[in-house]
């Protein structure tokens, strides 16, 4: 008989709801955001309507600083626990160049190993550099949103054109991780009812996980 692995608590509800209220908040400044490039576009293309929300510049911005008000203090929260409780020390460190290049290298051919509650080096990689992208967002919009009150930060990102698209390049990263995320829990969908949930059963060595 198969031998009864009792479920272990992966995700602790704190990392839950902020995750949720981040994928929320994150999608609602996105879209507002496209919205918002979209009246003075810097490249040679725009976002469609219905990848927008707002209908026009003013409605754009409304909904862009509401949710950037409810990610901000989310992701405080998110900080604050995350220190407290030691939660980044046991995640996401540490962090080696080798095993970065060893488990991409098993991930491209479906070969990486999964073990529950545990991410793997390259997972620990993109959240890092996803939570330093988080970081460069907000530094650059405060510097586009208020750019006299903030003209040293606006100086320091070479003026408010260049600090724009700093803001946005910074939009693209945080897209391209949301998606290879949504990929990743694609190829492996039990991974997503822990994040629900908060417990799952123990499994090693079952692919890639998300």
């Amino acid at each position: 008989m198969p031998e009864t692995r009792q479920r272990q608590l992966v995700h602790p509800l704190v990392v839950r709801i902020t995750h949720w209220i981040n994928a929320f908040a994150m999608v609602c400044m996105v879209m507002s955001g496209w919205a918002i490039y979209n009246a003075s576009p810097f490249f040679p293309f725009r976002f469609p309507a219905w990848a927008t929300v707002g209908g026009w510049l003013g409605g754009s911005m409304a909904w862009h600083f509401a949710a950037m008000w409810l990610l901000c203090a989310n992701g405080l929260l998110y900080l604050a626990y995350g220190i407290g409780r030691r939660h980044f020390r046991r995640a996401l460190l540490p962090v080696h160049p080798r095993d970065v290049v060893h488990d991409a290298a098993l991930a491209l051919r479906f070969k990486l190993p999964h073990e529950t509650g545990r991410y793997n080096a390259v997972q620990r990689a993109l959240y890092l550099l996803v939570l330093s992208l988080g970081v460069l967002l907000v530094a650059s919009g405060l510097s586009i949103w208020k750019p006299v009150q903030f003209s040293w930060l606006t100086a320091l990102f070479g003026g408010f054109d260049f600090a724009r698209r700093v803001h946005f390049v910074a939009m693209a990263g945080v897209v391209g991780f949301v998606c290879v995320h949504l990929a990743l829990v694609l190829l492996v969908p039990r991974t997503l009812l822990p994040m629900l949930t908060g417990h799952a059963k123990p499994t090693v060595h079952e692919g890639t996980q998300a």
